[in-house]
């Protein structure tokens, strides 16, 4: 992405074997989902990307005053040089502007979803030497803020080196293990077909089963179409991909499926409409996704002169798209 730390390649921020011999159990038997009828948690599920690096951040009260969305995914999580995680690996974990905004969501009684990587800066998954590595610095962050989930947002060159790849869910795996109920969700990039598959079979292989694979369906060449469309056609081809890697029934795998899109005009000049994100809805509605997001709040605002960091680029008012995804139900 040209302006906007998303730093795409979705997870995807295309949205990760030896781990700990206690962690091997943590792969769902298929038939256990298959009974399930519990819908998603839509009040965690829904919780689009706010970004304090940039874009004029809005107050998540005011977003929340004005949508009812109380839960946001905060970004981004990297590496200071080495493998100390920090907040665009520049500013301190605790003490500053993003634990605030934790403080503040929660007190509107929220909560946030910590985003690790995205698609350029210092990843941990790159600059930490070994999986055991990889997990403390999750840890590290976990233990901060005392946080019920994460997001792994696996790009760029993070993605395309299997070693990374390894890493990330032998890392995952511990993690899980460590943190009994912790939601992990994995973002990854997405064709328009659906995502490269070699992660997601990378982590059904060593039994690692995350919360929501989340895929990002825009910057895929697609200006002048229809991104409801096409966002639903990649979703299709994760389902695919989930279904051949773990063996889910078509159920099972959208109830382990997630989207983040990208409100108004994306890097690539596609446009992601009001319209396109009330597609989007019904089809997370119908399948009972496990996750609903995008890039980003900071953007769900009208333009003042086309700053695609404070504004969407289409004609709007504030908070549209977030209103959209709010009435999300699980």
């Amino acid at each position: 992405m040209n302006v906007r730390p998303r730093f795409r390649i979705t997870v995807t921020g295309g949205a990760l074997a030896a781990a700990l011999a206690a962690s091997t159990a943590l792969l769902p038997a298929p038939a256990a989902r298959a009974g399930s009828a519990a819908p998603a948690a839509a009040p965690m599920a829904v919780a689009p990307y706010l970004y304090n690096g940039w874009g004029n951040p809005p107050s998540p009260t005011t977003v929340t005053n004005a949508t009812g969305v109380r839960w946001f995914t905060l970004a981004f999580v990297l590496s200071n040089g080495y493998c100390n995680p920090q907040w665009d690996g520049s500013r301190a974990l605790t003490g500053g502007v993003d634990q605030r905004t934790v403080t503040t969501v929660r007190a509107g009684g929220g909560d946030v979803i910590p985003s690790f990587g995205g698609y350029s800066g210092n990843k941990l998954e790159s600059s930490c030497s070994s999986a055991g590595e990889l997990a403390a610095a999750y840890q590290k962050v976990v233990n901060a803020y005392g946080l019920k989930a994460i997001d792994i947002d696996i790009e760029a060159a993070a993605y395309a080196s299997s070693a990374v790849q390894q890493r990330t869910v032998d890392a995952l795996k511990t993690v899980k293990a460590a943190n009994p109920g912790l939601k992990v969700y994995v973002t990854i990039g997405t064709d328009q077909g659906g995502p490269d598959r070699s992660l997601i079979n990378r982590a059904a292989a060593a039994g690692l089963a995350v919360d929501g694979w989340t895929i990002m369906p825009f910057d895929f060449g697609a200006a002048g179409q229809n991104m409801g469309t096409l966002t639903l056609r990649a979703a299709e081809g994760l389902k695919s991909a989930l279904k051949s890697a773990y063996g889910y029934s078509d159920d099972q795998a959208y109830r382990t499926m997630g989207i983040s899109s990208m409100n108004g005009v994306t890097d690539m000049d596609e446009v992601v409409t009001v319209a396109d994100f009330r597609t989007i809805l019904a089809y997370a509605q119908q399948h009972h996704l496990a996750r609903l997001t995008f890039w980003s709040v900071n953007r769900d605002r009208p333009c003042t002169g086309g700053d695609s960091e404070t504004c969407s680029g289409v004609s709007q008012s504030a908070w549209d798209y977030t209103k959209v995804f709010a009435a999300y139900t699980g």
